[in-house]
């Protein structure tokens, strides 16, 4: 641990502080923007720090206190595995003392992979493939198979056809040929690739005979399979740029060729490029031409016959797993209490088998009771995590904590509140409160004014973000805040802030959709207002985001003949099966489709997965930038043009870690880490291109700087300062321009995609489409984004979001409550209208919480 001199602190008002055995005492933290701060935090505690987005909340409770726990624990283990990682940074703090182990659950999104389940990451799984193992209903005469068997994950129990998958990808030729009406020369086959190589491809059915002229529709189905789906993969000479006839007469004059080509069918190039490329953006095209149906093997329940063909109450693995939690628990309580009905099933068991029955079945029962109790009983154990929300997926790491009966951890928490409708935050507080009961420590980082009012001790860090944030306002009681005047987080928890009032805006327009049905959703009618700010809202997993999020978002791409618009490319994201085409879900647009003329998506999505992406880069500002440098007179003097000051451009990026600032360090059976370039030291450039300034501050420097800092730096410029100036209303004043796309929570990459799409001049008639949008946002920060977003409806446009908090839904012009219930009890609409009719609502759980936000 590093010391350093005790530090200039003011102390903080800690009235009623924890004596000095029971708390964790920090000393000079300075990790980001924090300023040198000390603070005394009791054990056993739920302590929750607040402060506005950016204040550096979460650089105290995640980078200086869960990491020195973790660095700690590490240092524990054997010098061999210690070595593998020598790259962690130490937190910038000179002492913390009576910090215990610590155990973190952030707020991050499914692992990409769809053969990650609810049921694998709660270890659920686990233990109903023992079930099925130990006690299932085997046919005559079949082997006792291991659990191993029943995991489509294992090449024991999967599905040879579909790999365990459960479904099959396979290019069509409807998916690789979509207008029959074209010739071949008129790229009828748009799975091909686009530019040179396709017209090779073209070039060499010329020279092979084919006819390019036809409409494909009207050719031989022989020859439109031979192109499609061969293997064959012959190489024959091409002559570039002459007609069938002059190639015929080419052929027969035995002619020398411009080269000699090798043909590809349609399917093979699919297929391969899918399976090989290393371009995110080649495998998001061809992804466009596969389509994805169910195994005919396993029929989607990806396993072998032999563990299908094992039932438990009846029901395969598969099919039991797909139940909703809060049925799969109904079905299992009378097996956990011995109470299950007699039957020749039962009676024809060996008493060995029972007993390890109602174990196995308790053990499940006490597990899934904590997942109901924690508000996920809509979920399914068969659910893929890429599928979960960031919420979603912290609360499930929860219900596995609390049945974990470890004690006297710090558990560090990432807004655990995040997805959850403030129905379902009474059983989030039951779960802490559980885990604190057993002995442990909760320090949580937390937005949500119900959770913030349940704490025994608050840390408020402000008073304002970045720069302007860093210091301990107050750290003490709840009640204690009432007296701290720089505190924004005391405004609103007293209710010190009122709505500001405005007249609700009347829809222009309808836009109504019928027939929906996909998940939850059963042929549902709904109709949504054009022209005003709509607020979907309902418990967690009632289906708001299906509807809007998925079905709205593909009905009105399709019909405006385009896939939702994002703010920037997004390229960079690497493609998953997911982005394969399935069928269709039932549902239509049944109106109002005319008041749309643009469809904008602005989710949670990262911008971009390597330390490449960034802020600057992202939303086109870094364009205006490099071209201030270049306009110098050191530059023009070295003839340096805008490209030389690219961290993606040879010439002027360090050679060693190809601009990217870092460089990537593989450990032996642990994910990949990234460390700072040794030879750049993370600026990005090579040292001649560092040499070339403007005011004084190299391109390095400027990308080091936060909106704020380059706001001031270039208030002269127009062209930087006016997404700068976005940036900051929508309250990410404290990013850094070059802060990577890794760094950033899925909230804060929603804001960047809003601002960069406020930056356009718009002329109405775009819908935009948010999820939950003030995600990561504390209430000052909310009250900022929701008046950008009426600058969009005031410019003309519409906007529909999917949100939980009941301060923005009380400030909309709208509001459709999905519900009555989660999962199979929701689905369907209960109360739409203006705020004030749907707080009257009585079937509506949304009702009284919207209505005490609006007294």
């Amino acid at each position: 641990m590093r010391r350093k001199q005790e530090p200039d602190h003011q102390p903080s008002p800690n009235d009623g502080a924890p004596g000095p055995h029971a708390c964790v005492r920090v000393r000079g933290a300075r990790e980001h923007n924090l300023k040198n701060v000390n603070v005394e935090l009791p054990r056993d505690a739920l302590v929750v720090f607040t402060g506005v987005s950016g204040s550096g909340k979460s650089s105290l409770a995640f980078g200086t206190l869960y990491a020195e726990a973790q660095r700690r624990y590490l240092e524990s283990v054997s010098p061999y595995a210690r070595r593998l990682f020598h790259q962690m940074p130490v937190p910038e703090v000179d002492e913390i003392d009576g910090l215990p182990p610590a155990v973190a659950l952030q707020q991050q999104r499914g692992t990409p992979t769809a053969r990650s389940s609810v049921g694998s990451v709660s270890t659920l799984s686990n233990s109903l493939r023992m079930l099925y193992s130990r006690a299932g209903d085997y046919p005559a005469g079949q082997q006792l198979l291991y659990a191993e068997s029943f995991s489509p994950n294992t090449a024991e129990g999967a599905c040879p056809q579909c790999s365990g998958l459960g479904r099959v990808y396979e290019a069509t030729e409807a998916s690789m040929v979509p207008d029959d009406s074209l010739t071949i020369r008129e790229r009828a086959v748009a799975a091909w690739p686009p530019a040179w190589h396709g017209q090779n491809l073209r070039d060499i059915l010329v020279t092979m005979g084919y006819d390019v002229d036809t409409p494909w529709r009207e050719l031989p189905r022989k020859d439109r399979d031979w192109i499609l789906y061969t293997e064959e993969t012959p190489t024959v000479p091409v002559y570039a740029g002459l007609t069938p006839e002059e190639t015929r007469r080419a052929l027969k004059r035995k002619e020398t060729p411009s080269y000699q080509g090798t043909f590809t069918s349609a399917r093979r190039y699919v297929l391969q490029t899918f399976a090989n490329t290393e371009s995110a953006a080649m495998k998001k095209r061809v992804a466009r031409y596969m389509v994805s149906t169910e195994c005919p093997m396993c029929r989607g329940r990806r396993l072998r016959q032999e563990a299908l063909s094992v039932t438990f109450a009846g029901m395969d693995i598969m099919t039991l797993s797909r139940l909703p939690i809060e049925r799969l628990a109904g079905l299992l309580r009378p097996y956990a209490d011995g109470s299950q009905p007699a039957g020749k099933a039962k009676k024809d068991k060996p008493a060995e088998q029972l007993i390890v029955t109602r174990r196995i079945a308790a053990d499940l029962c006490a597990r899934l009771d904590t997942m109901l109790a924690l508000g996920l009983g809509y979920l399914a154990l068969e659910r893929s995590t890429p599928t979960l929300s960031p919420g979603e997926l912290q609360r499930l790491r929860l219900a596995t904590a609390v049945r974990s009966s470890l004690f006297g951890v710090v558990y560090v928490l990432d807004e655990p509140s995040a997805g959850l409708h403030p129905a379902d935050t009474e059983a989030l507080l039951a779960a802490l409160a559980q885990l604190k009961a057993a002995g442990n420590s909760l320090f949580v980082v937390e937005h949500a004014l119900d959770v913030i009012r349940r704490a025994d001790w608050i840390v408020d860090v402000g008073p304002l973000a970045g720069e302007g944030g860093g210091a301990i306002l107050y750290s003490g009681p709840p009640d204690g805040l009432r007296n701290v005047a720089a505190s924004h987080t005391r405004r609103y928890l007293f209710d010190e802030v009122t709505p500001p009032a405005r007249e609700r805006r009347e829809p222009a327009g309808w836009l109504r959709l019928e027939g929906v049905t996909r998940n939850n959703l059963h042929d549902l009618a709904v109709a949504f207002p054009l022209g005003v700010m709509c607020c979907v809202t309902g418990v967690s997993g009632s289906g708001k985001s299906t509807l809007v999020s998925q079905v709205l978002v593909d009905l009105v791409g399709t019909a405006l003949g385009h896939t939702a618009d994002e703010p920037a490319d997004d390229e960079g994201l690497e493609p998953q099966l997911d982005d394969v085409v399935e069928e269709d879900t039932a549902g239509r647009i049944a109106g109002g489709i005319e008041g749309v003329r643009r469809l904008v998506r602005v989710d949670q999505k990262p911008i971009g997965r390597t330390p490449r992406s960034n802020l600057a880069t992202y939303t086109g500002l870094f364009d205006a930038v490099r071209k201030l440098f270049a306009a110098t007179p050191a530059a023009r003097k070295h003839r340096y043009d805008a490209g030389r000051f690219s961290f993606n451009v040879a010439k002027g990026r360090c050679a060693h870690c190809a601009g990217e600032g870092f460089v990537m360090v593989e450990l032996l059976f642990l994910p990949s880490v990234y460390a700072p370039c040794p030879t750049c030291n993370g600026a990005r450039y090579n040292a001649d291109t560092l040499k070339i300034t403007y005011k004084d501050r190299n391109i390095a420097d400027v990308l080091g700087m936060t909106v704020d800092e380059a706001h001031a730096f270039f208030a002269d410029e127009e062209a930087v300062v006016r997404p700068l100036q976005v940036l900051r209303e929508v309250g990410l004043g404290y990013l850094r321009l070059g802060q990577s796309a890794t760094e950033l929570s899925g909230g804060e990459a929603q804001r960047i995609k809003l601002a960069t799409e406020l930056q356009r001049a718009t002329r109405g008639g775009a819908l935009y489409v948010l999820d939950e949008p003030t995600t990561g946002l504390h209430p000052f920060d909310t009250d900022r984004l929701v008046a950008q977003l009426n600058r969009l409806v005031d410019a003309g446009n519409s906007v529909i979001m999917v949100e939980h908090t009941m301060r923005v839904a009380a400030a909309c012009d709208w509001v459709v409550d999905i519900g009555p219930g989660a999962g199979e009890a929701g689905g369907t609409v209960v109360a739409a209208g203006p705020p004030e009719e749907v707080a009257a609502s009585k079937e509506s759980r949304t009702a009284p919480y919207l209505k005490a936000v609006m007294v």
